[in-house]
C-alpha cells in the first residue's frame, strides 16, 4: 500500500479538477490529482465540442436546403453521408480531447493518481487497493453522468444517452428524443437536419432553460414547425421490438399515436458523480439529492453540524450551474481556497460571473441572469421585440425569434433576458456583460448600434422597455 500525505487532493481530472489543481499549485500547496475514469473533460469527450461538430454538419445541410429561397439551386439530389458526418465528429472530438491530454502531460507524474477514490474520513482517501492519501483539504470534482428512469433499461442497446451518440459510425433512420432540455433540443434538431426522422417528447411542458411563458410558447411553435415537439407528451407505452422501439402516446386530438424508432435518446438529465465516494464516512451535510451542501462563493462544503470543513466541491459534481465556464471558475475557487485552508490561511469568496446559458438550436436560445424565475412580480417591466420583420434577420432568411429584456421599475436597472433569436449566443453575451456591469437600460441605449445588424433588434427591445419604465409600470406583464 502506497501512503501519501499532501496539502490538497483533487478528485476528478475534468474541467473543474484541472482548474482546481492549477489554482492549488499556484497557492504553493502540494497537490495530487486523482482520476478513476478516462482522461479528457466531459466537454471535449461527450459534451459541448462533439455536439457542436454535429450541429455544424447540420447547419451545412440546412444551408443547402434553404438556398433555393435565395435563388440559388443545387443541381441533383443532396445526400447526407452519415458515416462521413460521424467520422468527422469523432476525429475532431479526439483532437479536442488531445488538447486536454497535452495539459495533463505537463503535470508531474507523481501528482497523477489513477483509480477510484473513496473517503475513509474527512481527510483520508483510499484509491482502489493501492494508495491511501492523507490530505489537509479535498476537492470533489467528479463531474456528472447521464441518467434516465429505471423503466428505460428494458430498451437495451436501443436506448442511448448523449454520451454514446458520438460513437455512432453512421446515422440512424429514426430517433425519439425524450427530454426537450438543452441537449435534447440541440441533438434533435441537428439530427433532423441531417435527414434523421426525429420526434422530441417531454413531460411537464418545459422546453430548454426557458421560463418566460411567451418566449416558451414561441419556442415550442418555432421548433415544432421543424420536427414534432411535444413537451408534455402522454406516453402510454414504450417497448423494445426486435431492433426497434415502439412508442405509443396520446395525440393532440386525444387519439392514440404509435410510432417506431431505431433508437431512443434519453436526454432526461444528469446526476452528480458523488454516490460512490464514500460520503457516508465523512461529516458532509447533504441536500435531498445526496449532494454536499456548499457555499457557492467559496466552494467550501458544510458539515452535518453546519460548520465549514476542509472539503470543497466544484463543477458538475456540485449540481449548481453545469456549464464549462462555470466549472472552470468553480474549480479555480475551490482549488485556491482548499490550498489556503491547508496552509493555514482563510478562504475567500471568488468571482462568480453573471449567469449565462445558451442552447445552440436554430434560432438559438439564451438566458441572461436568473431569467424569468428571478423576477419579483410588480417590480419589473418587459421590453419585447420579434425578429420576424427585423431587417438583418429578414435579409439572412433567419427572421424567426422573440426577445424579452427586463428592467427594474424605479431604478431603470437592467435585470436580464430570455430569448430565442438568431445570433442568440452573441446577443446573450452583450446582455450578460451589461448585467455584470450593473448598467441601466438608459446606459445600454447609449451604446453604439450599427446598421443593418441583428443587434438593432436588441435596441428596439430596450427602447420598448425604457418606454414602459418611464411610464412607471407597476406590473411585470408582457
Amino acid at each position: 500500500m502506497n501512503i501519501l500525505s499532501v496539502d490538497v487532493a483533487v478528485i476528478g481530472a475534468g474541467t473543474a479538477g484541472l482548474s482546481a489543481y492549477d489554482a492549488a499549485r499556484k497557492e504553493g500547496a502540494s497537490v495530487v490529482l486523482i482520476e478513476g475514469g478516462p482522461y479528457g473533460t466531459t466537454c471535449a469527450r461527450v459534451g459541448c465540442m462533439p455536439s457542436k461538430l454535429l450541429i455544424a454538419a447540420a447547419e451545412a445541410a440546412h444551408t443547402i436546403d434553404v438556398a433555393p429561397a435565395f435563388g440559388v439551386h443545387v443541381d441533383g439530389q443532396v445526400h447526407v453521408n452519415g458515416s462521413e458526418v460521424m467520422a468527422r465528429v469523432r476525429t475532431e472530438r479526439d483532437r479536442f480531447v488531445s488538447y486536454v491530454m497535452e495539459q495533463l502531460e505537463r503535470i508531474p507524474a507523481s501528482d497523477l493518481i489513477s483509480g477510484c477514490a473513496r473517503f475513509i474520513d474527512d481527510h483520508t482517501l483510499q484509491i482502489d487497493d493501492h494508495t491511501r492519501i492523507g490530505a489537509r483539504s479535498v476537492v470533489i470534482a467528479t463531474g456528472a453522468r447521464a441518467t434516465y428512469p429505471e423503466s428505460f433499461k428494458k430498451l437495451g442497446d436501443r436506448l442511448i444517452t448523449s454520451d454514446a451518440v458520438f460513437e455512432w459510425e453512421d446515422l440512424p433512420k429514426s430517433l425519439c428524443v425524450i427530454g426537450p432540455g438543452a441537449i435534447g433540443l440541440e441533438l434533435g434538431q441537428a439530427l433532423r437536419r441531417l435527414r434523421v426522422r426525429v420526434v422530441v417528447l417531454g413531460r411537464g411542458g418545459a422546453v430548454g432553460p426557458i421560463n418566460d411563458p411567451r418566449v416558451r410558447a414561441y419556442t415550442i411553435a418555432t421548433l415544432g414547425d421543424e420536427f414534432p415537439l411535444d413537451p408534455d407528451a402522454k406516453i402510454t407505452d414504450m417497448q423494445r421490438e426486435g431492433d426497434r422501439v415502439t412508442i405509443s402516446r396520446k395525440g393532440v386530438a386525444g387519439d392514440e399515436v404509435t410510432e417506431h424508432f431505431d433508437y431512443v435518446l434519453a436526454a432526461t438529465g444528469r446526476v452528480p458523480n458523488v454516490d460512490g465516494l464514500g460520503i457516508e464516512n465523512t461529516t458532509l451535510a447533504l441536500d435531498k439529492a445526496g449532494v454536499p451542501i456548499f457555499d457557492s462563493t467559496t466552494a467550501q462544503a458544510q458539515s452535518s453540524a453546519w460548520a465549514p470543513i476542509a472539503i470543497f466541491i466544484a463543477g458538475d459534481a456540485s449540481d449548481f450551474i453545469p456549464l464549462l465556464h462555470e466549472a472552470s471558475d468553480e474549480g479555480r475557487i475551490a482549488g485556491a481556497n482548499a490550498a489556503r485552508l491547508a496552509l493555514g490561511n482563510a478562504v475567500t469568496p471568488g468571482l462568480r460571473r453573471t449567469p449565462l446559458g445558451i442552447v445552440f438550436t436554430d434560432p438559438q436560445i439564451a438566458i441572461v441572469g436568473g431569467g424569468w424565475p428571478a423576477l419579483e412580480p410588480g417590480t419589473f417591466a418587459t421590453g419585447e421585440v420579434s425578429f420576424e420583420n427585423q431587417g438583418r434577420a429578414t435579409i439572412l432568411l433567419r427572421n424567426r425569434g422573440l426577445l424579452h429584456v427586463y428592467g427594474e421599475i424605479g431604478t431603470g436597472r437592467f435585470l436580464g433576458a430570455e430569448m430565442i433569436a438568431p445570433s442568440g449566443e452573441h446577443l446573450g453575451h452583450l446582455l450578460a456583460w451589461a448585467l455584470q456591469n450593473e448598467m441601466t437600460v438608459a446606459q445600454m441605449l447609449e451604446m453604439p448600434y450599427y446598421h443593418p445588424v441583428i443587434e438593432e433588434a436588441l435596441r428596439s427591445a430596450l427602447v420598448a422597455l425604457a418606454r414602459k419604465l418611464r411610464k412607471g409600470a407597476t406590473k411585470g406583464t408582457q
